[in-house]
């Protein structure tokens, strides 16, 4: 029985509360951290744990109790310190996104890892969902033909109260806005499915949050050897109409399912009709793909408790999460200094060091409000919770 910590029990906590419940043959668990002892209380009632501790640090559950793997799910700026503790310490870590605001961050909780033989694993819950494992598939076949462009929408809506808590909307503390703390899902996707690219320009600004330092909108276009993707990340899109659309020399596949296939008559134009015969063999791609047993963070859950237990890595493990801040720190540095950003980052690269980001980043407004707790539901990948 792996015995599980939940550090941090906000709102993400629950979706990982959640899923060790639906694997509770295999996991138990048995301490709760918060800041706010009172929350962690709340939590412990909402999930029926009454034999779970509740601790003020996790300082003071690694010297109290032997736990077999932490749920980080505090704000992105004590995700390094955390997860380094808890590493060294010889406990396994699932952290959520993003993994650390900078890349020497992400070093550290690497390097911690490799010193205590402790598995790291960064949240990625949206790998483990049914669309996402089709596309991959239909890409992995190859039958699109080679990849011309990507669109990548990270679209998502936030109203103002959303950055009144009081770690969200500063660079200090949050680490980016919907660059880093949204997009960072679709990220990690477009370089699970492309691998990454060779240079990123990109523009930020704040359309519609007076009240956040932060950007709430940004465009990146990411040049490959001969392709581009585009990233628009937001949180003042209506709808949270996300989307990946892949453009292959021979059909078009997109994330919601959608096949299209053209040719070309003798003078270049598209014939009428397309190519049937193509969209019917990814169509059918498409559809063999078997559903996943456990989807989300569920799924991801799974993953790393299996890791455990077998002792092989987990599907997504700390390179895949220094990858993903890799491209979205050239992001933040094409769009701060107006100018194109080659990949990967050198280590001497002023943006590779903590504190530079929160040091030439635009304060788009002041920071107006901050509260430690909000009513309400909160969204993971477009669902309503």
């Amino acid at each position: 029985m792996i015995r599980v910590a939940v550090v941090g029990t906000g709102g993400i906590a629950a979706s990982h509360l959640e899923a060790y419940r639906a694997f509770g043959e295999r996991c138990t668990v048995v301490a709760l951290v918060d800041a706010l002892p009172e929350r962690a209380e709340a939590r412990r009632r909402e999930f029926g744990l009454p034999g779970a501790s509740v601790h003020s640090s996790h300082e003071d559950l690694i010297a109290a109790e032997d736990v077999d793997l932490v749920s980080v799910c505090t704000p992105p700026s004590t995700h390094e310190q955390i997860s380094v503790d808890f590493l060294t310490a010889g406990v396994n870590v699932l952290c959520e996104k993003p993994m650390a605001p900078s890349l020497a961050a992400c070093d550290r909780i690497l390097a911690a890892e490799q010193r205590s033989g402790a598995v790291f694993s960064s949240v990625a819950q949206n790998r483990f969902r049914d669309d996402v494992v089709r596309l991959k598939a239909v890409l992995d076949s190859g039958l699109t033909g080679p990849v011309s462009h990507v669109q990548v929408d990270s679209a998502w809506w936030r109203g103002l109260g959303y950055y009144d808590l009081w770690w969200r909307g500063t660079w200090a503390q949050e680490g980016g806005g919907c660059t880093l703390n949204h997009a960072v899902h679709h990220v990690d996707l477009l370089l699970w499915l492309l691998g990454a690219p060779q240079s990123v320009t990109s523009v930020l600004t704040n359309a519609a949050h007076e009240n956040a330092e932060v950007e709430d909108l940004s465009v990146a276009v990411l040049a490959y050897e001969r392709a581009l993707a585009t990233i628009t990340s937001s949180v003042v899109h209506h709808g949270e109409r996300q989307q990946i659309v892949v453009q292959g020399r021979d059909a078009a596949v997109s994330l919601s399912g959608d096949v299209v296939a053209e040719v070309a008559q003798p003078n270049g134009f598209p014939a009428a009709g397309g190519n049937p015969d193509l969209v019917a063999r990814l169509s059918d791609l498409l559809a063999a793909q078997a559903p996943l047993a456990h989807t989300g963070h569920r799924g991801q859950v799974d993953d790393v408790l299996s890791a455990l237990e077998t002792g092989r890595r987990p599907a997504v493990d700390g390179r895949d999460g220094r990858r993903t801040i890799e491209l979205i720190t050239a992001v933040y540095e094409a769009g701060i200094e107006r100018r194109t950003v080659d990949l990967p980052l050198a280590g001497d690269d002023s943006y590779y060091q903590p504190g530079t980001l929160a040091e030439r980043a635009p304060r788009f407004f002041a920071k107006t409000a901050s509260v430690t707790e909000q009513a309400g539901s909160m969204s993971v990948s477009g669902a309503p919770r």
